[in-house]
């Protein structure tokens, strides 16, 4: 039997982050748990690239340009869209979530990072409060996932 199983050594990785400004408050630590993450597995800064898009609704037009681009074995998709009282939610939740599309449909693995939490105090606890950072465990899994992608081919 054959396993495969991807590395978390990001030596030579190229990756991207979309981060969403909206909610910057709780989306910056998520991109700066993000970089420390890549950093400490070995992915060169010059081989991180950060793109900035107003909300998580535009994640995914951002992430498809960059990985239509060529020069990225991953991206990193991070956002933050808290519930409120109205529908607007599930739109800008369900519209992020597209990332996955563009992962299937391109071959570059994108890591979804956005948080869609009920309040406002569940997203700090997933940006570096006590639910640790889910910015970090995505970029993990953006490593990871490039390194098995390339052990398959």
């Amino acid at each position: 039997m054959r396993v495969h199983e991807g590395s978390l050594d990001g030596t030579g990785l190229r990756i991207g982050i979309v981060a969403a400004r909206f909610n910057e408050v709780v989306v910056r630590p998520l991109v700066d748990g993000a970089v420390d993450c890549l950093r400490r597995h070995g992915v060169a800064e010059d081989d991180v690239e950060v793109a900035w898009v107003p909300g998580a609704f535009e994640i995914p037009v951002v992430a498809r340009r960059l990985a239509d681009s060529g020069r990225f074995d991953a991206l990193v998709a991070l956002g933050c869209v808290v519930r409120g009282q109205t529908a607007h939610f599930e739109y800008v939740a369900g519209q992020s979530a597209e990332v996955g599309a563009v992962a299937t449909q391109t071959g570059v693995p994108v890591m979804f990072g956005v948080l869609t939490t009920e309040t406002f105090e569940q997203a700090v606890d997933r940006s570096g409060g006590k639910m640790g950072n889910k910015g970090w465990e995505a970029a993990q899994g953006a490593i990871e996932t490039a390194r098995l992608l390339a052990d398959l081919k």
